[in-house]
């Protein structure tokens, strides 16, 4: 019942613990020593550590709990050390994306998911077809849209989350850089991509738009809205440009460009001579094998000749 006692003293104070020893028999008679005061919670834990080597395991459980929480650090005898991260990567569960072969949303997280070398499982969803109305997408995604990562019980949609999420749980090969200054300059890139290019010429805004004033008018819509975007990446990106976007290596801007400049010459047939810059590092992603391996006609989903 000793450890108890120590116990109950825990949880009456907060930062000034006092413990009260075993009396001892001094000629028959029973003198009780006086009460000692701990400040230091060394010394604490060093009386702790005296009383759990002759504890029982069941109670040893129950005092750990209690030291624990209102100590602030484990007992030597129920730390754990740190798993190793590159073997927690090879145990977790198998991603999966919910992607459609002519997104450019979801290309741009196949690009990031081959650049960091993890596996996934494609989920196809047919935008044509509607499919991203059914009810088990939708739970996934109330907004409709592609892609879907879900990696275990978590579910993320937006390309842009995605990827941030993909950057903090996956870090084994970085697409933002340590400088804050590139690092910025490669959030910005992207965020110009994700808000203020794609959104403007995705399917369901050039349905709309030859709805409301005629089927001519949508492509004159999207190829404005690319080349005012391009023609801001050009100014930010160029003095920066190398072989990629922001340097030498693939980072974030990379990313999210490699399939805007291939959607915008391929569909909206955007002259890339009056972006230098961007038409020089998109002659540089070309000869990337995640960036092939990531690329519409490579997708299960694909419908060749279209």
């Amino acid at each position: 019942m000793y450890h108890c006692q120590i116990v109950n003293q825990f949880r009456n104070y907060s930062t000034l613990y006092k413990v009260r020893p075993k009396s001892t028999s001094l000629s028959g008679n029973r003198k009780k020593k006086k009460m000692k005061f701990y400040h230091n919670p060394s010394h604490l834990h060093s009386l702790v550590s005296s009383i759990i080597k002759s504890s029982k395991r069941t109670q040893l459980n129950n005092f750990t709990r209690c030291f624990t929480t209102r100590v602030g650090f484990e007992s030597p005898r129920t730390s754990r050390p740190m798993e190793n991260t590159e073997a927690s990567y090879s145990s977790s569960s198998k991603l999966v994306l919910y992607s459609y072969w002519q997104s450019s949303c979801s290309w741009r997280v196949r690009f990031a998911l081959n650049l960091k070398g993890l596996s996934y499982e494609y989920k196809p969803v047919n935008l044509a077809k509607g499919e991203q109305f059914n009810p088990d997408f939708e739970r996934l995604n109330p907004l409709h849209y592609v892609p879907v990562l879900v990696d275990g019980d978590t579910v993320i949609s937006d390309s842009y989350a995605i990827f941030l999420y993909l950057e903090e749980k996956y870090p084994q090969r970085p697409l933002l850089p340590a400088d804050p200054r590139l690092k910025a300059l490669n959030l910005q890139g992207a965020s110009i991509i994700s808000s203020s290019i794609q959104p403007l010429h995705m399917l369901s805004m050039l349905k709309y738009i030859e709805e409301k004033i005629g089927p001519e008018e949508s492509l004159s819509w999207a190829q404005l809205h690319i080349e005012k975007g391009f023609c801001a990446l050009e100014k930010l990106l160029k003095d920066f440009a190398s072989r990629f976007a922001t340097g030498n290596e693939v980072y974030m801007t990379d990313v999210f460009l490699a399939p805007q400049i291939a959607i915008a010459t391929a569909r909206f047939n955007i002259n890339m001579s009056t972006f230098p810059s961007l038409s020089r590092v998109n002659e540089s992603y070309k000869g990337l094998p995640e960036f092939q391996a990531s690329s519409p006609e490579r997708q299960p989903d694909a419908v060749h000749g279209q």
